[in-house]
């Protein structure tokens, strides 16, 4: 067996983030708009209310679908393991873990004198229960319930979970969320073992969350509580914010930052890193024109993504030509951000050749609380204009957009950002034909068998090499119209320190803290 130390020959040192090729350092930096170098004396005690512009679409872990909630819930809840602000993974409720030779078992023992936030000790069962909960509610179609053979609880302090087939990457899907087996409802009484608990949650306001005072990690968290605060569009919360009502706000624009370190520079520190997403304007492959490869080619040589980057966020994105981050280094395929130069006559060829020499009516339907995505589709419409595609902008509600376009896939094209785990597979397997999550529709013979060779493969070379095939594949094919990593400007009321970023959806609230006021 394979102890921890060893795995990350196998995974961890694999997906850990090369920060340095990612254009911007994850790890919590001061930029030069800063009013301090200094991060402050940690202080215990305070609180602080964080604005975002989308509401939960769960407070069940098992049942979350979006990066958003996903940020939030991150401070309630843990699994076996955790993420780490490197992208490293490390033990949570588990304290250690084995790791078969084949990679087709997985043995845990559980850290002693971990609690629910009910104060109810955790137990093997509720790791088994959680587990198979979430393997049900993932349904067949995916990969963590078709690789899922059992979970054994060995002891009151150890469980294997077996899988069908070895799996290298299955110790990021056990990030999942561990929750007590007595909850009969984790919607309504959300109960986990992070850093924060649930206090309330009042749909389209806010979510409070008050510090575990039995927190398993000691220090931690700094604060007595934080709030989630949801606001229905960025100019408003961005008012909110100069007004002192909110805290923190991420995802500002370029302009917003000039705003407030002009106007109000020693109240905020601006940080700054990279949204870990894939954003871009993704394309219904069933639709008529789209079903064509020349006329997807033909979008993605129209497009000018340094001009979005340059517009939206002063050229520090890092421009992408498939669907992965850079920061995944071991499993980023480089060779795919400089296939599709910003050509226009390229772009009209292409048209011409497929039939469309005159263009055609293309609806891009954006949800209408992302700035950002609005902002770029509004760029969009008029790079389109010029190689004659007369392209709208519909904007919706969230939850429409999930219903719509996510669910449903009614929509011609959608610009959005999609993150993913450390496990390389999770940002390519939703390109698979029979993905529930193909939101893309594609469908490509090649990719699939690809693909599954990947999640097969357990030497790592021959996964990366495989993985990057499939990017490349993603890419010559224009699936979709592939911009960039965005970079994320974050403001942060200056009494605070600590804002750390994640390579993952994750706003960790439990390393912010008060400043000492010297």
């Amino acid at each position: 067996m394979k102890k921890k130390s060893i795995l990350l020959s196998v995974l961890v040192l694999l997906v850990s983030v090369a920060l340095s090729a990612c254009g911007g350092d994850k790890k919590t930096e001061t930029s030069s708009t800063a009013n301090t170098s200094s991060e402050g004396t940690p202080t215990s005690g305070g609180s602080v209310v964080v604005g975002m512009t989308q509401d939960l679409v769960s407070l069940d872990p098992h049942q979350i679908t979006d990066a958003g909630t996903r940020s939030v819930v991150f401070n309630m809840y843990e699994g076996l393991v955790k993420p780490t602000s490197t992208g490293d993974l490390e033990p949570a409720v588990a304290s250690d873990y084995k790791i078969s030779d084949d990679a087709t078992s997985y043995t845990f023992t559980l850290r002693d004198g971990v609690t629910f936030h009910d104060g109810s000790a955790v137990t093997a069962q509720d790791v088994k229960y959680s587990i198979e909960r979430y393997a049900e509610i993932q349904g067949e179609s995916s990969a963590f319930s078709s690789l899922l053979d059992k979970v054994e609880i060995n002891d009151d302090n150890t469980v294997t979970i077996y899988l069908k087939e070895g799996y290298s990457e299955f110790l990021a899907d056990l990030t999942l969320a561990i929750i007590p087996e007595s909850n009969t409802d984790p919607e309504g009484n959300p109960i986990g073992t992070g850093p924060f608990k649930f206090v309330s949650y009042t749909p389209g306001q806010k979510l409070e969350l008050a510090k575990n005072e039995s927190y398993w990690k000691s220090g931690e968290p700094y604060l007595d509580g934080a709030q989630f605060k949801f606001i229905a569009d960025m100019d408003t919360a961005f008012t909110e914010l100069q007004a002192g009502t909110i805290d923190v706000l991420n995802y500002l624009t370029t302009s917003q930052v000039q705003t407030l370190t002009q106007m109000q520079g020693d109240k905020f520190t601006i940080v700054e890193g990279n949204m870990n997403l894939v954003h871009a304007m993704f394309l219904n492959n069933q639709y008529e024109p789209l079903q064509d490869v020349k006329v997807r080619q033909a979008l993605c040589y129209a497009v000018n993504r340094q001009e979005i980057n340059d517009f939206l966020f002063n050229g520090k994105s890092h421009l992408i030509g498939s669907h992965m981050i850079p920061s995944l280094a071991t499993w980023y395929e480089p060779g795919t951000e400089n296939m599709y130069e910003y050509d226009v006559e390229k772009a009209k060829t292409l048209l011409a050749e497929a039939g469309y020499a005159d263009g055609f009516p293309l609806e891009i339907t954006v949800p209408s609380s992302y700035s950002q995505h609005v902002d770029t589709a509004q760029i969009i419409v008029d790079q389109l204009s010029r190689v004659g595609i007369t392209a709208t902008i519909k904007k919706i509600e969230w939850s429409s957009w999930l219903e719509d376009v996510y669910q449903n896939r009614n929509y011609q094209a959608t610009v959005i950002g999609f993150d993913g785990t450390l496990a390389p597979n999770d940002w390519l397997k939703k390109y698979g034909t029979d993905a529930s999550n193909n939101i893309a529709n594609y469908s490509n013979e090649e990719y699939d068998s690809t693909l599954a060779e990947a999640l097969a493969a357990v030497d790592t070379t021959k996964k990366a090499e495989l993985y990057k095939k499939l990017q490349t594949n993603l890419a010559e094919n224009a699936a979709s119209v592939y911009i960039e990593d965005p970079a994320d400007f974050v403001a942060v009321n200056a009494k605070f320190g600590g804002y750390t970023f994640y390579p993952t959806a994750a706003w960790d609230m439990s390393k912010l803290y008060v400043k000492a006021q010297e």
